[in-house]
């Protein structure tokens, strides 16, 4: 199960499968039916200082179901203005307000209970993040959600443990550090997990004592709103958490070259993640903290089994509709069972059901919008023309909403788009490889590091390649499997520092050294 990017076990994947095909209700596209109760959208306003309230231009933007593309509310616009206007409150709640000053007990408390009103109303949130990010709601409901209030509760527990470390000197000095918190953090949060990433992001930093500006994707705005409501609620003093609802080019541009902004936290592409560094840099050399895209190999040796491999294969690419920055998108089978793992792999795609987010028995739902549908699309159309064979899928699906198959294709060449450009949907390419070497060279092939996949009983095999492979996670014989206290982040172009685990609560503190001289000490 995956904490920062809310994944549900593939048993639980399959299970939903098989009872699916029991019934014989395969569904083949979304539909208008409602399996839950629709929430009325609550909040829509900037919150700042404990407050919603209006965007300082007066303007909105639309929110849209991707089900069918219509409008689900209008959000208020944050801007330069806005974020001005955050970051002045959170400066005064770290510089006077009581965040930072209280005892790590203190926070952990309303943390905790923070974490229990999230719980109590889960319902309504999964609901929000189905209708905004077209996720399925049955994982947001059962895993997602589950797992991000995990997260919530670990910090919570790791807030009154913060300390330094007493040293030993070698000359007649007594030191100490002291763990402080940054001070105003900006979290920039991407549009695949919405909620996943709200927490991973801001329970580290609430837990060190630091005070935030957070600006969800434009695409997925509801679920960020609703958390702010849930944290006032909580008794997070007001100015310490603040949601900012607007554009990547201007709310999140304000955030990235802010000079009261100590450190950014960005979840999103390279592209993006290259120009908030340069932002960074030409502020106020702000510390960046990057979780930037991938294009994940996953390697599947002659000894796997090969309806185990192919079921981590398709969970692989088509999870969460393929919008899932480690979604493992280049597939690698050695040549010795690579014609029956084919087989296998396109007969399980075939069956993969896509329709309405909310249906229980549906596998994955809609692309998150219009643009990134058309996004897919195009990549799928640029194989066809570079002279890939397409397996299975590469359509869209229903004459509504965003729905595009499970995609395969084979015959690539390595320099081909489709095989180089994280596509960010449910399209996998398929290769062959003979040894050991030829697959470890073919993987690090690419810009990106991620994370990759190994599937072989031969724990030789696992262990060189697992060592080889330059990538911040490595999977072997599982796949998009992780926890809060697993460290997750990427090498190369796939990003700086890390999520989840103690290292991201420690992103968020500065050390300090303090010493003094010791006079007429027996001893050092």
């Amino acid at each position: 199960m995956c904490d920062c990017c809310g994944l549900y076990s593939l048993e639980e994947s399959e299970r939903e499968r098989k009872r699916e095909r029991e019934r014989g209700e395969m569904r083949s596209h979304g539909t208008s039916e409602s399996f839950v109760k629709m929430p009325t959208i609550k909040f829509t306003k900037l919150f700042i200082n404990g407050e919603f309230v209006d965007s300082v231009s007066g303007k909105t933007f639309e929110t849209r179901d991707p089900r069918n593309g219509e409008v689900i509310a209008n959000i208020a616009e944050g801007d330069k203005e806005d974020v001005d206007l955050a970051v002045r409150v959170a400066r005064a709640a770290f510089d006077h307000g009581p965040w930072p000053r209280m005892s790590g007990f203190e926070r952990a408390r309303i943390m905790m209970k923070f974490a229990d009103l999230v719980e109590q109303n889960i319902e309504e949130v999964a609901t929000l993040d189905t209708l905004d990010a077209g996720k399925l709601f049955s994982s947001l409901k059962d895993y997602e959600l589950p797992d991000a209030i995990k997260s919530l509760r670990y910090y919570a527990g790791a807030a009154d443990k913060i300390h330094g470390d007493v040293l030993k000197m070698s000359r007649p000095l007594q030191a100490y550090t002291l763990l402080e918190p940054i001070g105003v953090v900006g979290h920039i949060i991407p549009w695949n997990f919405p909620s996943s990433s709200f927490f991973v992001k801001t329970s580290p930093a609430l837990a060190a004592g630091c005070t935030m500006v957070v600006k969800p994707a434009e695409q997925t705005p509801l679920s960020a709103l609703y958390y702010a409501h849930l944290a006032k609620l909580a008794g997070i003093p007001d100015g310490v958490l603040n949601v900012i609802t607007g554009f990547g080019p201007t709310a999140g541009a304000a955030i990235s070259s802010h000079m009261d902004i100590d450190m950014v936290s960005f979840t999103g592409s390279t592209e993006v993640g290259r120009e908030i560094m340069k932002a960074a840099a030409t502020s106020n050399l702000k510390p960046v903290v990057l979780e930037l895209g991938g294009k994940s190999p996953l390697l599947i040796f002659d000894d796997a089994d090969i309806d185990m491999a192919s079921d981590l294969a398709l969970f692989g690419f088509s999870f969460n509709k393929g919008e899932v920055c480690t979604a493992g998108s280049r597939l690698y089978v050695q040549e010795g069972i690579y014609d029956e793992f084919v087989k296998k792999l396109v007969e399980k795609a075939k069956g993969w059901i896509v329709g309405d987010p909310f249906d229980p028995n549906v596998c994955h739902g809609p692309q998150v919008d219009k643009v990134q549908f058309e996004k897919v699309l195009s990549y799928i159309e640029h194989g066809n023309r570079e002279g890939a064979t397409l397996l299975t899928g590469g359509k869209p699906i229903g004459d509504k909403g965003y729905y595009i198959e499970p995609t395969i294709f084979t015959d690539v060449k390595e320099d081909m788009l489709i095989v180089k450009n994280e596509i960010f949907g449910p399209v996998v390419v398929l290769m062959k490889f003979k040894t050991m070497e030829e697959a470890i060279r073919r993987a690090n092939d690419t810009t990106y590091g991620l994370a990759a996949g190994i599937v072989t009983k031969d724990l030789n095999v696992a262990n060189t390649v697992s060592r080889s492979i330059r990538a911040g996670t490595i999977w072997i014989n599982c796949y998009l499997e992780e926890d809060r206290d697993c460290p997750f982040g990427g090498y190369k172009m796939s990003g700086i520092g890390r999520d989840l685990g103690l290292e991201a609560l420690h992103k968020y503190l500065q050390v300090k050294s303090v010493i003094t001289p010791i006079y007429n000490s027996p001893w050092l």
